[in-house]
């Protein structure tokens, strides 16, 4: 999936922020401090670049993940963020997926033309805490959107989302530990818990990461970063609804 990040840089807002691999990652190049500054990047236009055919770089079918090195609705993006949408609408054989801590903003940065939401965008509300969960989880589900994600990561403590698990209006739920040097633990059968809300739900389940740091059958685990994502699929419990 090619990632579309026409702007960098953010700030923390919550405590799943607290050790953000966007600072950590610019710390590691010198740059943490302008981290803060959101700016616009040289991929600002990506979805657009053609070929010296004329044609696109990015073919129809295309699934990009949008600002993954900042937050779509972020305060400081809102004289840009129309361009965007622009360019969404101009690639709608493309599908796009954003995930945000900022879904209390969705409304006031939706495009004119939204109506119920556009098909081929999937957006992922993140909920790291119980606290987060049930401040934006109840906004998440009130607004129009066509395709919902919730994304648990990083998990930093067990979350109870089973009131709000309604298989006809959030696709799937994604499960992922905290990475870093200070990450926090996964506690695995915090992992199991969310799972089963969503068995009971009929909703899909996606366990996608460890993190760094991961607690099994009362021992703590360190697991490299290039391991994270396959030993979370060697867990085996992802789950896959018939809805």
């Amino acid at each position: 999936m090619p990632i579309w990040n026409p702007w960098h840089g953010c700030h923390k807002i919550s405590q799943g922020c607290r050790h953000c691999y966007v600072f950590r990652e610019d710390a590691a190049f010198g740059t943490e401090i302008s981290t803060n500054v959101v700016r616009k990047t040289a991929s600002f236009n990506l979805p657009l670049r053609r070929d010296r055919k004329k044609n696109w770089k990015f073919p129809a079918g295309t699934e990009f993940g949008l600002c993954f090195t900042s937050d779509l609705l972020i305060e400081e993006a809102d004289e840009w963020r129309h361009e965007i949408w622009d360019i969404i609408r101009q690639r709608r054989d493309c599908t796009f997926y954003f995930f945000t801590k900022r879904i209390d903003r969705l409304a006031e940065c939706l495009p004119p033309d939204w109506g119920d939401g556009y098909d081929h965008v999937a957006i992922g509300c993140t909920v790291e805490n119980q606290d987060r969960a049930d401040y934006r989880m109840p906004i998440f589900l009130s607004l129009p959107i066509k395709h919902r994600l919730v994304i648990a990561a990083p998990m930093i403590e067990q979350i109870d989302l089973s009131q709000y698990l309604n298989p006809l209006l959030i696709e799937e739920v994604s499960v992922g530990g905290e990475s870093g040097k200070y990450a926090r633990p996964l506690d695995f059968d915090w992992v199991l818990n969310l799972r089963q809300q969503c068995v009971d739900a009929g909703l899909s389940f996606n366990f996608h990461q460890t993190g760094s740091y991961l607690i099994k059958d009362g021992r703590k685990f360190h697991i490299p970063r290039m391991h994270q994502h396959s030993q979370a699929h060697k867990a085996n419990v992802d789950f896959h609804s018939l809805h």
